[in-house]
C-alpha cells in the first residue's frame, strides 16, 4: 500500500471516530484487537445498508423469504459443513514482533506493490507461483515465496519468520449448567448453515417452489488474527447472505445471473464501475463448483466485498448424512424428488460499510471569503445517508428555534433528522457535510413572515428558497428507496 493510500485509510479511520461512525471496542481499556463498535451515525448507515439489501433481495422478489437463525447450532452442524476439519487459513508468525499474518495475503500485497512500481513481469510470476502453491496446499512453498521476495513484518521490519501453519478460525465455548456436563459448541463462523438446517421448515411453511431463496442478515465470528485494515477483517462481523435453491443442472446459469444482479446492486450506490471487478477463485472451496468475488478498490487495493458461489448440493447432502433426516424437494413439475443445488451470494456488511466510506469521503478545495479552504464532505447516496436533513435556526432567538422545531417535528416521523443551533451557520453546514447530510434547512426571519426556508444541497452547496409545505416533496424525491432499487433488475427470478 502506497504512503498516499495509507494516509487516506488513516483519514477514514480518524473521520469515522471523530464523527461517531465507528469506535474501537473497549477503548477505555486500550481496546480489543480486530473488534469495533458502531457509533450513533455508523449504526444508522449500517441499518440503511441492511434495509437496502433486504428490500432488493426479499421485498422485491416473490420467491425469496428471510429468516433469523440462532448463532449457536448443534456441534454436528460444523462437522457436517467441514468447518471443524477444514476451516483453516495458512498463517505465518514473525518471531520478533510476535505478530501473526496470513501468508497468502502477505504475498498478494507484494504483488500489488510490484504492479504499482511498474514491475508487471515480477507481479505476474509471483501471482502464478502463489496460485500453484494454494492449489497444491503447499505451505513450504508459501514460506519460500515470502523469503524469496524479501517480505518483512510490517511491525518489526525483520524477516525472521516461522514455518507456515494451518490455523482454525472457529471460536468454541461450553454450553451446559455445569463444567462436567458441558458440551462444546461453536460461535457460528458463517450464517449460511442456519439457512440449510431450516431448508425444509421454510419450504413447507411458505409453500415455495424451486427456484426460491432464503435470505438472512446476522452476526458471525472468526478468530481473525490480523488486526489490520480497520473493519475489513474483524473477529465479530455481520453477513448478509442469500441461499438460492435451484434444480440440479441449472446452477451455473443462475450463478451467472446472480453475478450481474449483485454487481448492479453495488454500482447503484454510486462509486463508479471502475471501482469494482470480478475475481474468480483460483481454488474454490470444497463445496463449490464455481466461485467468484466482487472486489472493491479500497485504499489498500482491490479486496472482496461479496462472494458468489455455486455450492452444488454439498451442504444439504452433508446434513442429510449427519442427521439421518431427508432434506429433499419434491418437484411437482417433473414428478421427481431431488436434493436442490444452491447458489449463494454473501456480503460482509462491515466491508460494504467501509467501501461506502472509502468512495464517499471527499476533500474539496473551495473559495471561502476570498481564501482557499478545504471542505470535508461525505458524499453518501442520499437514500442511505444516516441523517436526511438538518434543521438549523439562523439564530437562537426571535422565535426561530421554535419555528425550526415545528418543522423538525413535522419531518421526523418519516425522515431521520437532526436539529442544531450552536455555532455559526457556516460551521454547522460544514459539520453536516462531514457526516453526509444531503440537505440543510435554514430557518430565518423571513420564514416567520412567509413560511419559506432555505434548502442547501450538500454536493453542490447550492441554496434554494422553497415553501415549508413543499419540503417533504423535496425529501421524498431525493431519498425514496426507488432511487436505488430501480437499478436492480430482478423481474426474471
Amino acid at each position: 500500500m502506497s504512503k498516499k493510500n495509507d494516509d487516506f485509510l488513516k483519514s477514514i479511520i480518524s473521520h469515522a471516530k471523530e464523527y461517531g461512525f465507528v469506535f474501537p471496542s473497549s477503548e477505555i481499556y486500550d481496546g480489543l484487537g480486530a473488534v469495533y463498535d458502531y457509533g450513533q451515525l455508523g449504526v444508522e448507515l449500517k441499518n440503511n445498508l441492511k434495509t437496502y439489501w433486504w428490500k432488493a433481495m426479499v421485498q422485491m422478489n416473490e420467491n425469496i423469504v428471510g429468516i433469523d437463525s440462532a448463532i449457536f447450532m448443534h456441534p454436528k452442524t460444523w462437522k457436517a459443513s467441514g468447518h471443524v476439519d477444514g476451516f483453516n487459513d495458512p498463517m505465518i508468525d514473525n518471531k520478533d514482533s510476535k505478530k501473526r499474518y496470513r501468508a497468502d495475503q502477505l504475498l498478494e500485497e507484494r504483488i500489488e506493490r510490484y504492479e504499482k512500481d511498474g514491475k508487471a513481469e515480477k507481479a505476474e510470476q509471483l501471482q502464478k507461483d502463489l496460485d500453484e502453491a494454494i492449489l497444491a496446499d503447499d505451505l513450504i512453498k508459501l514460506k519460500e515465496l515470502i523469503e524469496e521476495h524479501n517480505i518483512a513484518c510490517p511491525i518489526s521490519g525483520t524477516r525472521n519468520w516461522t514455518d507456515v501453519r494451518q490455523f482454525n478460525l472457529m471460536f468454541s465455548t461450553q454450553m451446559g449448567a455445569t463444567s462436567e456436563g458441558a458440551e462444546k459448541v461453536y460461535l457460528r463462523p458463517e450464517s449460511a448453515q442456519g439457512i440449510f438446517l431450516n431448508f425444509l421448515n421454510v419450504q413447507k411453511t411458505s409453500r415455495l417452489k424451486i427456484p426460491f431463496g432464503i435470505a438472512q442478515i446476522g452476526k458471525a465470528f472468526r478468530n481473525e488474527v490480523i488486526a489490520r485494515q480497520f473493519v475489513m477483517r474483524m473477529r465479530e462481523f455481520e453477513q448478509m447472505e442469500l441461499q438460492f435453491f435451484v434444480q440440479p443442472g441449472t446452477e451455473l446459469d443462475w450463478y451467472e445471473k446472480w453475478k450481474q444482479i449483485r454487481l448492479d446492486w453495488h454500482m447503484a450506490l454510486g462509486a463508479g464501475k471502475e471501482k469494482y471487478r470480478f475475481e474468480d477463485h483460483v481454488k474454490p472451496a470444497h463445496y463449490a463448483n464455481a466461485a467468484v468475488d466482487i472486489e472493491f478498490e479500497y485504499p489498500f487495493g482491490f479486496r472482496e466485498v461479496e462472494g458468489i458461489h455455486s455450492r452444488t448440493d454439498f451442504d444439504l447432502k452433508q446434513h442429510m448424512e449427519y442427521s439421518g433426516k431427508k432434506l429433499q424437494y419434491f418437484d411437482t413439475a417433473t414428478n421427481q424428488r431431488y436434493i436442490p443445488y444452491v447458489v449463494e451470494t454473501s456480503i460482509g456488511l462491515d466491508r460494504l460499510f467501509l467501501s461506502v466510506l472509502s468512495h464517499a469521503l471527499t476533500y474539496e478545495e473551495i473559495e471561502n471569503g476570498g481564501k482557499k479552504d478545504t471542505r470535508v464532505v461525505l458524499k453518501i447516496h442520499p437514500v442511505i445517508a444516516p441523517i436526511k436533513a438538518a434543521i438549523l435556526p439562523l439564530t437562537r432567538k426571535d422565535g426561530l428555534p421554535d419555528k425550526a422545531r415545528e418543522i423538525l417535528n413535522k419531518l421526523k416521523v418519516n425522515y431521520n433528522t437532526q436539529y442544531e443551533e450552536r455555532d455559526s451557520i457556516g460551521r454547522r453546514y460544514r459539520r453536516q457535510d462531514a457526516i453526509g447530510t444531503p440537505f440543510c434547512i435554514t430557518v430565518d426571519h423571513q420564514t416567520l413572515e412567509d413560511d419559506t426556508i432555505t434548502v442547501r444541497h450538500r454536493d453542490s452547496m447550492e441554496q434554494e428558497r422553497i415553501s415549508i409545505d413543499s419540503l417533504e416533496d423535496l425529501l421524498e424525491k431525493h431519498t425514496k428507496w426507488t432511487n436505488l432499487l430501480k437499478e436492480i433488475k430482478t423481474d426474471s427470478l
